[in-house]
Formats: C-alpha cells, sequence, structure tokens
C-alpha cells in the first residue's frame, strides 16, 4: 500500500519525477515499512468491547471481488487520454496505478506459491514504469485477469492452506489467511487514488473499520512517530499507536469518525474533519 501525503496538495498538473529518483524512494519507503511490520512489539490496543476478529480469507476474497468489480467499472468509463492523466498519487498518473495494482495481484501469487513477490525493487518499479503507458482497454484487461487468477489461488486454498506462513517483501512475514484483505486494501485506496470519482466516504464501511485497526497497528511503535498517540472514533472505539505509553508522558487524542481518521492516517488527507489538542503530527509515508 501506497502512502504519501504530498498527493494532498498536488501532483495535480506537476512534473513527473524522473524514475531513478523514485526508485531511490520507493525502496527508502519500502525498508521503514518492512522494519516496522517486522517489529516483534508491534500492537494494536482496542476496547475489550470490541476486539478484532481474525481475519475470514474467504469472506475477505468475496469483498476484495465486489470491490475489484467496482475498481473495473469505474476505469471502463475512462478514455485514454484521462488514463493518462496524473493521478493523486505524487509522480503517478492513472496509468502507473493501474499497472502498480494488476503487478501487485502477480506478486501475491508468488507469495502464496513460495515464491518471491517481486524479482527485486528495481524489477518491481520498471515494470510499473513499463505498463503505465498502456491503453485503457490493455489496463482493463490486465487488472481483471491478474485479479482473476488471485481469486482463482484464493479458491482453490484449502483450510490448512489459509494458516500457512508466506513471505511478503524485505522479509515480512503473515499467514496466507491475511492476503485476502491486504489485497482489499490495495484496490479500494487505489481506486480513491485515481481521482475518478471514488473517494473516502465511498469506502465500504467494515473496510474503514478495520483498516483504521491495521493503520494503528502499523504505525504502533514505528520509530518515525515518536508521540503516544490515541485513536478515538464516534462511537467510543479508541486505538493506541505511536510510541508507547509511559508514566508521566503525555498522550495525544485525535477523534474523528472512522473514514477522517482512515483518510489521515493513510495520507488520503490532511486530517480534514478531526480534532486535536495540537497540531497533528506529521506521519511517515508507507
Amino acid at each position: 500500500m501506497i502512502r504519501d501525503s504530498r498527493h494532498v496538495n498536488g501532483a495535480l498538473g506537476g512534473s513527473l519525477p524522473q524514475p531513478p529518483r523514485r526508485a531511490v524512494e520507493l525502496r527508502r519507503r519500502d525498508e521503514v515499512l518492512a522494519a516496522a511490520d517486522s517489529r516483534a512489539s508491534l500492537r494494536i490496543m482496542t476496547q475489550p468491547a470490541n476486539p478484532a476478529p481474525a481475519p475470514d480469507p474467504v469472506a475477505d476474497a468475496a469483498a476484495l471481488k465486489d470491490a475489484t468489480d467496482r475498481l473495473l467499472a469505474a476505469v471502463a468509463q475512462l478514455d485514454d487520454a484521462t488514463a493518462s492523466k496524473p493521478s493523486l498519487l505524487p509522480g503517478w498518473t492513472r496509468g502507473h496505478v493501474l499497472a502498480h495494482l494488476a503487478r501487485n495481484a502477480d506478486a501475491l501469487l508468488n507469495a502464496l506459491a513460495g515464491r518471491p513477490m517481486y524479482v527485486s525493487s528495481e524489477a518491481r518499479d520498471g515494470d510499473i514504469e513499463r505498463d503505465a503507458p498502456r491503453t485503457v482497454a490493455e489496463h482493463l484487461a490486465d487488472v481483471r485477469d491478474t485479479a482473476t487468477r488471485l481469486d482463482g489461488a484464493f479458491a482453490a486454498r484449502s483450510q490448512a492452506d489459509w494458516e500457512r506462513t508466506v513471505e511478503l517483501r524485505n522479509g515480512v512475514t503473515d499467514l496466507a489467511r491475511a492476503i485476502p484483505f491486504r489485497r482489499w486494501i490495495e484496490v479500494e485506496l487505489h481506486h480513491v487514488d485515481l481521482g475518478i470519482g471514488y473517494g473516502l466516504d465511498d469506502l465500504p464501511g467494515e473496510f474503514v473499520e478495520r483498516e483504521l485497526a491495521n493503520m494503528a497497528r502499523r504505525f504502533s511503535g514505528h520509530p518515525g512517530v515518536p508521540d503516544s498517540i490515541e485513536l478515538r472514533t464516534e462511537d467510543g472505539g479508541s486505538w493506541h499507536t505511536g510510541a508507547p505509553e509511559s508514566v508521566g508522558s503525555s498522550t495525544l487524542v485525535i477523534a474523528g469518525n472512522p473514514t477522517a481518521l482512515v483518510g489521515w492516517l493513510t495520507g488520503r488527507s490532511t486530517g480534514s474533519g478531526l480534532s486535536a489538542s495540537e497540531p497533528l503530527p506529521a506521519l511517515p509515508s508507507l
């Protein structure tokens, strides 16, 4: 999942960075994310009355299919000129976003088969740059075909298969049952990133609730978040993230609805709709 708060202020109309510089930025971002995901102390604190359920890969795969269908239907309305325009992600056109989604599906198939997701970071970035200029018809076929293959791989897995550990990028590991939700995140957030009318308020409620918990976990103990932060939702939900709570230290409370919190945590908004006793801290890119 790509996170970069700079897109809020404006990749639109800006010049694209040269690929070598972008490759370096992507590698640095991924190294930070890998370190955070690998940290044994990563945790999420939820109210006892509202514990996070274990992923249901079958249900998540079904929700992912619905999300993919929505994405494909929206992309089918684009023409080639519109697809080549900048997305809401800095340095990426809409074609880059669609190419990434297709190649990410292939990468997850590799992970499920016990192969490296990508040959290398350079190869990953190069594949996206190669495929970005394609026509809308080519992008549609690629995203649809790769999504169909991934959906088939999900359907073929047994219960025991879902409990196996898979290796993702940079040494990060997870249970196979988490892969459908990981892919669901990619599809939903990158649909928003296309900037073609699907916004944060269009995200499914279940997805928003789970992604809020997921992002709280990812930033918990992250070296780039030195503040102790409590995230509060209007319905009484509460998650601790950032630096661990300690005696004598203050905790920054950030409150708002789940969608506004997810928008800020994922870099899809500057924090509009959130309230806090002091300015919102800058979050590292993921």
